[in-house]
């Protein structure tokens, strides 16, 4: 069932996320490096995206152009139906909390909180109630399997631990999307795939939508399309049976 607040962050097309037009441009000296050459995204509610592609291809940069933590030199990217590079950093902010969540390849947890005040945070910056912060913060933490390393630090977690630590984090908020950027890259394979399963559990149960840039096309191939980066440019990749 698609969780009613993901529905209610869909655009008026149904799309949660809509890229058109990306150019993204560097500036080496006198050069200029292309990075993203006109990239095309439309992700509907619950939808499991893969991107993939070589190092340097521009994954990382895309994700983040996407997420509203880097602008691309032009296009646009609506998220809920609003183009989050037209808001003030206020307002960005403000809608970046209010639908999207990150993991990343590492955690980015806080060392000098707990995993459940580290979990709770997003919460709080949307000025949720303490006591309501920490009891959502606690269930989902329970729902990853971490119920009994609610009071612990990240150093007193192991790394399986602290990435789902991480995925709780993002999820705290019941964003419409999550993108994550190689969540499973820094860890071994049993770990690995226990985070790509419960990535795939929730998604199934809040309806969430999921970008995952990966280097795994075993964990690649589980997605419903496979986007692969290259020169710039993102084209979805003929799956066999199709």
């Amino acid at each position: 069932m698609t969780d009613p607040m993901t529905t209610a962050a869909a655009g008026p097309d149904g799309a949660v996320l809509e890229a058109r037009a990306l150019f993204r441009e560097f500036r080496q000296g006198p050069a200029t490096l292309p990075v993203l050459t006109g990239v095309e995204l439309r992700i509907g509610a619950g939808e499991r995206i893969a991107i993939v592609g070589s190092s340097g291809s521009g994954k990382t940069t895309l994700l983040q152009i996407l997420g509203g933590l880097d602008r691309p030199t032009s296009g646009c990217v609506e998220i809920a139906g609003r183009d989050i590079h037209a808001l003030d950093e206020t307002a960005r902010g403000a809608l970046r909390n209010r639908t999207i969540g990150f993991v990343y390849q590492f955690h980015h947890l806080l060392p000098e909180f707990t995993a459940l005040e580290n979990v709770a945070m997003p919460l709080l910056v949307r000025r949720m109630p303490t006591r309501e912060a920490r009891a959502a913060a606690a269930a989902i933490l329970v729902r990853v399997g971490l119920g009994e390393r609610l009071d612990h630090k990240p150093h007193q977690l192991s790394g399986g631990e602290r990435q789902r630590a991480a995925v709780a984090r993002a999820l705290v908020t019941a964003p419409a999307i999550v993108l994550a950027d190689e969540p499973t890259g820094n860890l071994d394979g049993q770990n690995a795939e226990q985070i790509f399963e419960l990535l795939l559990e929730l998604n199934r149960e809040r309806g969430t939508s999921l970008v995952i840039v990966t280097h795994d096309t075993r964990l690649a191939a589980r997605m419903d399309r496979v986007l692969t980066l290259t020169r710039g440019i993102l084209r979805e990749e003929a799956r066999s049976g199709d």
